[in-house]
């Protein structure tokens, strides 16, 4: 059954700043995947509906939803740099290499792969890009090894 709203003149398929404090409370609570998403989005395109939404969050009762949907607007609206050092720890873990492995591999310091890793320096481009090609040349290995026992 799709997402009905009650005493207001909106309805879901209206733009989500069309929806207002009740609206919003609606979808959170008693909304679906559809409605979250585009909630969502609306929040990403326009953030002067957060008060709304902020609002609407706080007298939500599905505190589950409000869980998502709050880990589904911070992954939206990561910086650059955060993307990136994301990335780059994704990719570390892949490589199953040490600190010191992996940064002989790169030709610097442990400590500079420490402070990348920390998010303390923001690398370059070509060392995120390292570092996950790295990572699918360990991975490549272990996939072929594994193909093989099959």
């Amino acid at each position: 059954m799709p997402l009905r709203f009650r005493n207001i003149d909106a309805t879901p398929d209206d733009p989500v700043e069309a929806w207002g404090f009740e609206g919003m409370l609606a979808a959170i609570d008693r909304g679906y995947a559809v409605d979250w998403r585009k909630l969502i989005e609306a929040l990403v395109d326009d953030p002067s509906l957060r008060a709304i939404y902020d609002d609407a969050r706080e007298a939500a009762e599905s505190t589950s939803t409000v869980t998502l949907l709050d880990a589904a607007l911070a992954a939206r609206i990561r910086s650059a740099d955060e993307e990136a050092r994301e990335r780059l720890r994704t990719a570390f873990r892949a490589t199953r290499l040490t600190q010191a492995q992996l940064a002989a591999r790169l030709s610097t310091s442990r400590s500079r792969v420490t402070s990348y890793l920390s998010g303390a320096v923001t690398p370059a481009m070509d060392v995120l890009v390292a570092v996950e090609g790295i990572a699918r040349e360990r991975r490549a290995p272990s996939l072929a090894a594994h193909l093989e026992l099959v």
